[in-house]
């Protein structure tokens, strides 16, 4: 049996993690008005001027951020109009002269994550798939500056989606957003990037989302189809979203766990290890968070294999320090990934075992037990019943407060317009598994899914040297 020692992982794949893991799988202010009214839009592939769009404020050179500028766009609060307050997003342009093809607004993950910092790192990422664009980040409601904080929270969670937090911290994360945290729903957002393109004056926008941004895209094009030139979904969260109990996230887990271990030729079955390591020491969860995590960060899982074939021999110490490692990796501030924004918006828009999230406290522990008792040992294996009642997507929203459930763009499963739509998915991501992007190109009537099969979690920001810069670079073209 070989196979690289779990303590082998070095710096560079912690680094990478964590770097992985702020950019993959994210006030008030005054108002302004749009560039030009919705009727005298600017014409077809064109864009308002980086120099001065009307609808910004303060628009001016990015510090620190050559080749961009960066002004403020003003939105309400409560997009309905019911609730005053106002929030004050940043926003960040490419400073280009013209830009034929149009706007290309790209959506980073979380939610939690904001846009403006990696703003030149996409743009050099991306390279010539940007030509004739103007690229456009903006740092969501609840992100960056503007990010919603929780200290106890964030320490527990930092970037990650599933590591399970403590109840206190849950409740005093939403005691301290208080009310206002039923406007941070994905809703919301759409409601922002359709300000946004007011602001920048152009009729239609060419969205590019990673993760979460997919479902941001998703969400967006449903609810203004005429105003979308093409999509590309990275890392899919399919627009019905991801289901909380992770049941495809633990099946997808043995597959990936094997393909990695053929290429290690470590000589054991990780599987069957993993699910023996789950039996003896009920560490489902941790293991999930972990190994969705690699996925993200190194989705080769260099000493997987090897630490679970101790641990499951009775040796679990490469293990857990493995897990401890990654765990450290992930560690993110607010305004990297806020985990106020990732609740107060998971917990409005996850359809979860009790229902929405008017659904009374008293009432989500037993639905939760209902529900996890109907799963087969199929549909956890290699995992356990507890994982996947266990999570820290269940187990945050668990004891998230109730709140109005926000209004949905369209039916689950609707059809996208028929616009392009470029869908890319890694093989090896166990974060954003390949089944939902497969399930949302069915529902892409112009749809194209380039998978990656050993890529992981955010297949763009790897794109140099596989196939999907070329892949882009055509589709944007």
């Amino acid at each position: 049996m070989t196979g690289t020692d779990a303590g082998d992982m070095g710096k560079t794949t912690l680094r990478a993690l964590a770097a992985a893991a702020v950019l993959a799988g994210l006030a008030s202010g005054c108002t302004g008005a749009p560039a030009r009214p919705a009727g005298q839009a600017a014409p077809a592939g064109q864009s308002a001027p980086a120099q001065n769009p009307a609808g910004l404020h303060d628009v001016r050179p990015c510090p620190g951020m050559p080749g961009f500028r960066c002004g403020s766009l003003s939105v309400r609060l409560d997009p309905s109009g019911s609730a005053p307050g106002r929030l004050s997003l940043r926003v960040a342009m490419s400073d280009i002269a013209s830009a034929p093809r149009g706007v290309l607004v790209f959506l980073t993950g979380g939610p939690g994550q904001p846009g403006v910092p990696f703003a030149p790192r996409l743009a050099g990422r991306l390279g010539p798939a940007l030509h004739g664009y103007r690229l456009v980040m903006f740092d969501r409601r609840g992100t960056g500056a503007g990010a919603l904080a929780c200290p106890a929270l964030q320490r527990q969670m930092g970037a990650s989606d599933l590591t399970v937090p403590s109840p206190a911290a849950v409740r005093s994360c939403a005691a301290a957003i208080g009310p206002d945290r039923r406007f941070f729903a994905t809703a919301d957002t759409v409601a922002d990037i359709e300000a946004l393109r007011a602001a920048l004056g152009v009729p239609r926008i060419t969205l590019d989302g990673v993760s979460y941004g997919s479902y941001v895209a998703e969400q967006f094009a449903l609810a203004h189809p005429g105003e979308v030139s093409r999509l590309v979904l990275d890392s899919v969260v399919p627009s019905w979203n991801v289901d909380p109990l992770q049941l495809v996230n633990m099946q997808r887990t043995a597959t990936v766990l094997r393909e990695a271990c053929a290429a290690q030729d470590c000589g054991s079955d990780p599987a069957s290890d993993l699910a023996a390591v789950v039996r003896r020491y009920h560490d489902g969860p941790a293991l999930l968070d972990m190994l969705v995590a690699l996925s993200v960060g190194d989705p080769s899982f260099p000493g997987v294999p090897a630490a679970l074939h101790a641990a499951a021999a009775g040796r679990p110490g490469a293990l857990n320090a493995l897990i401890a490692r990654v765990h450290a990796a992930d560690a993110a501030t607010a305004g990297e990934l806020s985990q106020g924004l990732h609740a107060s918006t998971l917990c409005a828009d996850m359809p979860m075992p009790w229902g929405g999230p008017d659904t009374p406290l008293a009432a989500r522990p037993a639905a939760l037990a209902r529900a996890v008792a109907r799963l087969t040992t199929a549909q956890v294996w290699p995992f356990d019943r507890d994982t996947a009642a266990g999570n820290g997507f269940i187990r945050t929203c668990l004891y998230w407060p109730p709140a109005p459930a926000p209004a949905a763009a369209a039916a689950p499963r609707t059809e996208l317009p028929s616009v392009p739509v470029l869908l890319l998915a890694g093989g090896h991501d166990l974060s954003t598994p390949l089944a939902g992007a497969r399930a949302q190109a069915a529902l892409a009537p112009d749809g194209h899914l380039l998978v990656v099969p050993t890529a992981g979690h955010s297949v763009q920001s790897r794109a140099a040297g596989n196939p999907a810069e070329a892949e882009l670079a055509r589709f944007l073209g």
